[in-house]
């Protein structure tokens, strides 16, 4: 849900503002183009448009949509695959839910009175491992508002959670979003009581946030910081207090220190029984049935845990990595159901990144397939061909730029129409001999 393009967009409405013509050049259009289809490609993550994703059972990710016409908010919550958008809800009021995991598609099943699917009928009238939330309704965050909304005017960004896959404003997440240093993934407020055991590794993996104040602190100087990865701190505007830059660099300094740790962290010597890490509530070190002699690293991060907040957590890149797959830990997840999160795979990054790759395979350059075919002589020839389009064109672009002009349809198609004229009037000049 967060914007793209915003530069482009930003000018547009800057010079509107101002009085003038919203003018984009030939240069802004083909990014702006090239950057909606990178986005629509990271989405749908080679989502089929075809085929109902059905048959595949419950997918590890895909891009899925809710249908306000077919069922409202007084119905039960469904979730569609793209390809059931196009071929039975065309025209219909459709939620964009972005992504969500292990969810099988509900076009046609129980869940609609009266819509069978074009795509696959032979449905079980319902999917019992899909999880649905407001967000099927259209609903986000902790305010259950639409989104966008038109009765928000205040500019925010929306950020997904990635355990409950819900999505919140920046200002109700109880800590501003960092942007000193980048974060791939963040935990809501709810998920982190959920689940506190992360609270564990938050002290030493999660970004550094500031944590709002409240009206009825507005009064003082101070603004609390959280810094996950020492002590708490506070920044006060006198010279004693400690900079963003001293706090930058702290958590720098910690991310290496554990990266340290982790490359030399021998087998555990203790003798003692293997420890439940159930909700994070271990104090001795454990050796697993399941890798022996590996340390259970949630004990080693809970001796280092810091000061639990009511705030969301953001993570960055690599911290899935970073926590422990013993045995007892693996039986927490399972219990929590958050197996998913020592999956690397299972990141909106990697679907993302999946989607790009599979969309660039299929992109295929029509000069060099046409090459292909083609022998020597012919070869040279087009490229010839191609490289006096490719200087006229430009040459005839150039003159709109020089002038200050916008290049139109009809400028295009009289551009075209000028080259078939001169080429005709150079075929029908030619002459030709026999030997």
């Amino acid at each position: 849900m967060e914007a793209r393009g915003q530069g482009e967009k930003r000018r547009a409405e800057e010079a509107v503002a101002g009085g003038e013509e919203a003018v984009l050049s030939l240069v802004d259009v083909l990014e702006q183009d090239e950057a909606l289809e990178d986005e629509a490609c990271a989405v749908l993550g080679g989502s089929d448009a075809e085929k109902c994703s059905y048959p595949e059972g419950y997918v590890k990710r895909q891009a899925l949509y809710a249908c306000n016409t077919c069922t409202p908010n007084k119905e039960g919550p469904a979730g569609i695959c793209l390809a059931c958008t196009y071929k039975c809800h065309e025209g219909h009021d459709l939620f964009e839910l972005y992504t969500k995991r292990n969810f099988r598609c509900d076009c046609g099943n129980g869940k609609f009175k009266h819509l069978e699917c074009k795509l696959f009928p032979e449905k079980e009238n319902f999917n019992a491992v899909n999880k649905y939330n407001a967000n099927f309704f259209g609903l986000y965050c902790t305010c259950k508002r639409p989104y966008p909304d038109p009765e928000d005017e205040t500019p925010d960004e929306m950020i997904q959670c990635v355990v409950c896959e819900d999505w919140f404003h920046g200002r109700h997440l109880g800590a501003v979003p960092p942007e000193h240093l980048e974060y791939q993934e963040m935990v809501c407020q709810v998920c982190m009581k959920r689940c506190p055991f992360l609270w564990a590794y938050a002290a030493q993996l999660a970004v550094p946030t500031v944590t709002k104040i409240t009206p009825a602190e507005s009064d003082h100087e101070d603004i609390k910081v959280e810094d996950t990865a020492v002590e708490s701190i506070t920044v006060q505007n006198g010279s004693n207090g400690k900079t963003e830059e001293n706090t930058i660099q702290q958590y720098t300094k910690h991310q290496q220190v554990q990266e340290e740790k982790d490359k030399h962290n021998g087998p555990s010597t203790s003798a003692e029984t293997a420890q439940k890490c159930t909700n994070g509530d271990i104090s001795n070190a454990v050796v697993t049935e399941a890798n022996p002699g590996t340390a259970c690293k949630l004990q080693e991060n809970k001796r280092h845990e810091g000061h639990r907040t009511d705030t969301a957590t953001f993570w960055p890149s690599n911290w899935r990595s970073k926590l422990c797959n013993c045995g007892d830990c693996m039986k927490m997840y399972a219990d929590l159901e958050v197996v998913f999160l020592v999956d690397e795979r299972d990141t909106v990054q990697a679907y993302e990144n999946k989607g790009k790759n599979d969309e660039d395979r299929e992109r295929k350059d029509p000069l060099m397939a046409a090459l292909s075919s083609m022998n020597r002589v012919q070869q040279v020839e087009l490229i010839s061909e191609y490289n006096d389009l490719k200087t006229e064109l430009k040459d005839y672009l150039k003159r709109f730029a020089d002038e200050g002009k916008v290049v139109k349809t009809e400028d295009i198609q009289q551009f075209f129409e000028e080259l078939q004229s001169r080429k005709r009037r150079r075929v029908a000049g030619m002459q030709y001999y026999c030997s």
